[in-house]
């Protein structure tokens, strides 16, 4: 394969970990150059669109004097190789050996496809360990090109909307960084191998539904001994099968409503995989039903982090495995997933997720209602009848949406014509979650909607 055939299966792939797209040259690039430094290192394309069309750019003696300025300019310099290719400028940063690296605009790092400024807490996080090289990123030497199956990269391009004709693994691999020097990392086996197991032993997740809130009669168990994409479709599935659900009916479409609010349930799925410590031999990433919560154990704590750090910043021990889902849209912008775990929570008028971390990271949702006969507490399937009945839930839960509530009456009482966007942005919640609630003011008859929605303002009904 040559190096524009490279180039061209970058540019279909997207932006990522290890990319990024410029339309033309700025001298801002410094922030991407020291952020691959910090990161994984990295490709900066210049000539090509956000949405992988290309505009050109051209590598002229003045422009790559101007480049190589900028990188010089870095502290410590960055030594970058600049090629031109058709009408797209590749710069191929390295993963620095002297980090942290930072620019005048300050120190840089790369999540998923994005260039993001770190704080000073950040920083002391991320560099108060020299870490040695990462277990995802190792070589490993039993794994040859014969072990890697072409039908699960043909699932991942399809789940990350990319059309490649020709599926060649050691290109398709190597272009997302998980494959070096013809030998193939740890991630990509956990990804791509026919059989991961056969690597790496501890590459499992184990499914377990309780009867009863203790562990100890099990009624339902699934070993999932496959890649990382199929443990989560599998974890997917069996708190489909296990949760409680309702339907709702509008027009003529038919919508299942769970127990749980399930974007928050695949975002700690994601995230648990993402995460998790491979190195940890005789360990099992765990998902546990119980009847009054759901339970997700992780192997490994956040490398660096406190507690009171999550949901805050975003310390990633697998970055190319975050890569992957990332590209796949299975998670979130990075640092989002436990507060959006949070207001999914709260718009679903339940607990928020306890978090607990010891040498393993479990964080718990509780289940809406208690069931079974104590206390004469019903089950949530039959308390809703099948008619999608509210369900009571704690005081706390019910307090933090009535806060909510009243924060987006006060801010439309300034200012009428404010959009959802505007109110998610001043109350602290997603766009979904201002939606919800604004529905809920609009069926009690307490907001209305005066005018078009583009145009027209709110009116606040006194009741």
């Amino acid at each position: 394969m040559t190096d524009a055939d490279k180039i061209n299966i970058l540019i279909k792939e997207g932006e990522g970990l290890t990319v990024e797209f410029k339309e033309r040259f700025s001298a801002r690039i410094d922030e991407d150059i020291v952020a691959f430094a910090n990161t994984k290192g990295g490709v900066i394309l210049l000539g090509v669109r956000d949405d992988r069309t290309i505009s050109g750019e051209k590598l002229t003696n003045d422009l790559k004097a101007r480049i190589n300025s900028v990188a010089r300019n870095c502290n410590p310099p960055v030594q970058v190789k600049i090629k031109q290719f058709q009408n797209v400028i590749a710069i191929e940063v390295p993963q620095g050996e002297e980090k942290p690296y930072n620019c005048s605009s300050g120190y840089f790092r790369r999540l998923d496809g994005t260039t993001q400024k770190m704080t000073n807490h950040e920083l002391r996080i991320m560099f108060q360990e020299h870490e040695a090289t990462p277990f995802e990123e190792k070589v490993n030497k039993d794994v040859t090109w014969d072990d890697i199956s072409k039908e699960k990269i043909q699932g991942f391009l399809k789940e990350a909307d990319v059309s490649i004709r020709k599926i060649v693994p050691r290109d398709i691999l190597t272009s997302l960084s998980i494959a070096r020097d013809e030998r193939i990392t740890n991630a990509g086996v956990l990804f791509f191998a026919k059989n991961p197991r056969k690597f790496i032993l501890q590459s499992q997740m184990t499914l377990i539904a309780f009867k009863g809130r203790d562990r100890v009669h099990i009624y339902d168990r699934q070993d999932v001994q496959d890649d990382l994409l199929t443990q989560f479709n599998a974890a997917v599935f069996f708190l489909m099968k296990h949760l409680n659900r309702r339907s709702e009916i509008k027009g003529i479409n038919r919508k299942d409503i769970y127990e749980i609010p399930f974007e928050a349930l695949r975002e700690a799925i994601a995230n648990a995989i993402i995460h998790r410590d491979y190195s940890m031999r005789g360990t099992s990433l765990m998902v546990e039903v119980y009847d009054d919560r759901v339970e997700i154990i992780n192997p490994g704590v956040f490398p660096g982090a406190k507690k009171k750090d999550f949901g805050k910043i975003s310390v990633r021990r697998n970055e190319h495995i975050a890569d992957l889902f990332f590209r796949m849209d299975k998670v979130e912008r990075a640092g989002t997933g436990i507060r959006r775990m949070k207001e999914a929570m709260v718009t679903a008028e339940l607990p928020t997720p306890h978090i607990r971390q010891t040498d393993f990271y479990t964080i718990t949702f509780k289940r809406p209602v208690e069931t079974g006969a104590e206390k004469g507490v019903e089950s949530w399937e039959k308390k809703l009848g099948g008619k999608g009945a509210e369900y009571t839930t704690q005081k706390t839960t019910q307090k933090t949406t009535q806060k909510t509530t009243q924060k987006i009456l006060e801010a439309i009482a300034k200012k009428s014509d404010i959009t959802q966007k505007e109110l998610a942005a001043v109350i602290g919640i997603t766009e979904d979650g201002v939606k919800y609630h604004i529905t809920r003011l609009r069926k009690k008859g307490v907001l209305k909607r005066i005018g078009p929605d583009k145009g027209g303002h709110w009116e606040i009904v006194d009741v």
